[in-house]
Parts: C-alpha cells; structure tokens; sequence
C-alpha cells in the first residue's frame, strides 16, 4: 500500500496534507526518511512509521463508535439538518469514515462509524442477522405477555411486510427493551404502532456484540478497542 494512502486512511489528514507531509521530511519508516508519498509499506508487516519522532497508529480500516444526540442526521452532509458530521474530528472525515446503518433524527445512542464497506455491508445486511437493541418508551400503549408473544412470532406490517421474530423486555407498562436483526425503515415506531402505541424516546443501545458505553456522552465518539473490534468482525465471518 502506498505510504500516503495509509497515513490518510489512519486519519493523518487528508491524501493532499499527507503527500505535503511526505515531502517535508518528517515521515520514517523503519528509521529511513521517506520523501516519496508513492512508497510501498505492508500494513500486515507492522512498519515503524513515525511523525516528527513519533510513533504513528497506522491501519487501514478505521472502527470509532458514536453517541448520537438528538436533533441531527444520520449524514455526513445535508443543507437542512445538522449532521453527525459536526461531531466527527475533520480528519476521520477525510479519511473516508462513514456511519453503519442509520437512525432516526430524534433516535438517540449507539452509531458505529467505519471506512469498510465490507464490514458495513455486512453489519447492515440482513441476511447476517446482526441484533441491535434500543431502549424505547411509548405513550398510550401499556406492554403485556401478549405483545411479547405476538414479536416473538414475527409481527405484519401492512399486508406484504412480516418482520423477523424480536424479543421484548417490559420494563413497565411502557418502557421496554426490543431487539431485533434487521433495519426496515422506521422498523421500531411501525412496530409500536402496530401494537397500539407511539414511540416518544428511543435509544439504541447495542449492535452485535458492541454495547454503548454509558459514560460515552451524546455526541461524543471513541475508537473501538482492540477486543470489540475483533468481535465485530467474528459476527459476520470477517478476519480483520
């Protein structure tokens, strides 16, 4: 892989700030100075790439997780609405990162942002099944065992929709647990409304086997550790 190419996939700026960077003098790998940006190093290799002496954390995907706050978009780029893009760093942007799946502009919680198309892909995909929980409250709807039972068997929605079986946790007559392994559009308020109620607060908070840190704050991303990313991979048959 290009020198460049990886800094710039690292979030070391953009492929532009990179090659300048090169240029400069300030780039070693394995202790030589490279001032070529079309330089070939082995990611698998581990190189010793550093920056003005310093170590440099160089991969090729990128695996952040985000909070999401209400009142934004799940894009990087909209003239109506804010975006997550306001809470993402400028050089992960530049670096190609982009959210796995999407929610709601008044959906809080759990965002997986990566640059892997594949692992995105496949986390959003439903033929994977990948469980996502939300914590959801609901106004005019009071949950008992037959709400539980009716999820449980794969819920309609309209005449040509039946969603996969999903688990309920009641946690009163009106705030509950649901997961569920897929992504229709606004798959959790059709399926609220369709037991009666109307979702008023919704939360995600897991995605496979990534659970949402409850002192990461709205708004606030933080890179996935090594074990949770190796587990994110496990759950659809990727190596990393």
């Amino acid at each position: 892989m290009r020198l460049d190419r990886l800094l710039a996939n690292s979030g070391y700026g953009s492929r532009t700030t990179v090659k300048e960077l090169i240029r400069s003098g300030s780039v070693t790998v394995d202790g030589t100075v490279i001032k070529d940006s079309a330089f070939h190093v082995d990611p698998s290799q581990s190189p010793n790439i550093c920056i003005n002496d310093t170590k440099a954390k160089t991969t090729l995907f990128l695996h952040y997780i985000m909070n999401k706050p209400a009142g934004c978009i799940t894009a990087l780029d909209d003239i109506k609405h804010k975006t997550i893009a306001d809470y993402i760093p400028g050089n992960l942007l530049t670096a190609g990162i982009f959210p796995v799946g999407r929610l709601d502009i008044d959906t809080t919680g759990l965002l997986i942002l990566t640059n892997n198309g594949t692992l995105c892909h496949r986390l959003t995909g439903p033929s994977w099944g990948i469980r996502k929980t939300y914590y959801l409250e609901a106004q005019d709807k009071f949950f008992d065992e037959r709400d539980i039972e009716i999820l449980a068997h794969g819920l309609p929605l309209g005449s040509d929709i039946v969603c996969k079986p999903a688990k309920l946790e009641i946690l009163s007559s009106s705030c509950a647990l649901l997961t569920i392994s897929e992504g229709k559009y606004h798959q959790v308020k059709r399926m609220i409304k369709a037991l009666g109620g109307t979702v008023n607060r919704l939360e995600r908070l897991s995605m496979g086997p990534v659970i949402l840190p409850k002192d990461l704050s709205p708004g606030e991303i933080r890179e996935l550790t090594d074990k949770q990313i190796a587990d994110l991979y496990d759950s659809v048959g990727l190596s990393r």
